[in-house]
């Protein structure tokens, strides 16, 4: 029979955070949720008729171009209007505080839309890469773009309505390369090696906080029980109860609430 997680946050403190020299925060939807961003998952969670996992993926881009970079235009104009939450700020200040002692922190996020880096964290793995940055289907360019629009020819798309049109914009008016006279088709760029380097991360923390994640989503979904089976002190912090919340270990802790109100209690110095 699984241990049941603690939820004493003295303890967590004094005999974990404390000590940590090594710490990886995996954050997920909840946090940004807090920000007022959709997150396309759960009851409800659609863009249209897809969730984001049914979009976000190359093949779809591949199968059709124009309706995957509609999504990313609606949500890239939506972020436009959020602001990172106190969960945010919490991270980076703890990030920045460990420096200051020669300790580390990496975050590595499900999530796309940069609130973790607009609110000063520095070591950053994206699992699914960012909104706000573009790789040539031609000549492999990658850069970041925060245009508004990122084209003219989707500007009035994307409406997140389950009855809205697909725009079916032609491949020649998506968004293009401006390296030289390239011109190829860009796409939403992930790093193909963020996932090595993720787990290079979660193999040599010595302290793991999971943050707002559904832990449905894989691979991510067994990060934190893989580092739990280490012996490692893994804490969750979210506003239900997850698949991994009772993976989590001898060492477990699980705090119940919103992301934004927990952590800065949490983390605080």
């Amino acid at each position: 029979m699984a241990a049941r997680p603690s939820s004493d946050l003295a303890k967590f403190r004094r005999e974990h955070l404390a000590s940590a020299q090594h710490l990886v925060i995996l954050t997920g939807a909840g946090v940004s949720a807090e920000s007022g961003v959709p997150t396309f998952r759960g009851a409800g969670g659609f863009w249209r008729k897809y969730q984001a996992q049914d979009l976000a993926t190359p093949q779809a881009f591949y199968r059709d171009p124009s309706l995957v970079w509609e999504f990313y235009h609606y949500r890239r104009e939506v972020m436009l209007s959020k602001q990172p939450n106190p969960a945010h700020a919490a991270i980076a200040e703890i990030e920045a505080r460990f420096a200051a002692d020669g300790k580390r922190v990496v975050v590595i996020t499900q999530n796309i839309d940069e609130l973790h880096k607009r609110a000063g964290s520095e070591d950053i793995l994206e699992l699914h890469g960012s909104l706000f940055k573009t790789r040539c289907t031609e000549c492999g360019d990658v850069r970041p773009n925060h245009d508004s629009p990122i084209c003219e020819a989707l500007s009035g798309h994307g409406a997140p309505d389950p009855d809205a049109t697909a725009a079916r914009l032609p491949v020649s008016d998506l968004p293009r390369c401006q390296v030289g006279d390239c011109g190829g088709l860009l796409r939403p760029h992930v790093d193909e090696k963020v996932l090595d380097a993720a787990q290079g991360e979660l193999e040599n923390c010595d302290l793991c906080l999971v943050v707002g994640t559904s832990s449905v989503v894989y691979p991510a979904a067994m990060f934190a029980p893989q580092v739990a089976m280490r012996g490692v002190p893994v804490a969750e912090f979210n506003m239900e109860t997850t698949p991994a919340t009772n993976r989590l270990g001898g060492k477990g802790f699980f705090f119940e609430g919103p992301c934004g109100t927990l952590l800065p209690q949490a983390l605080a110095e």
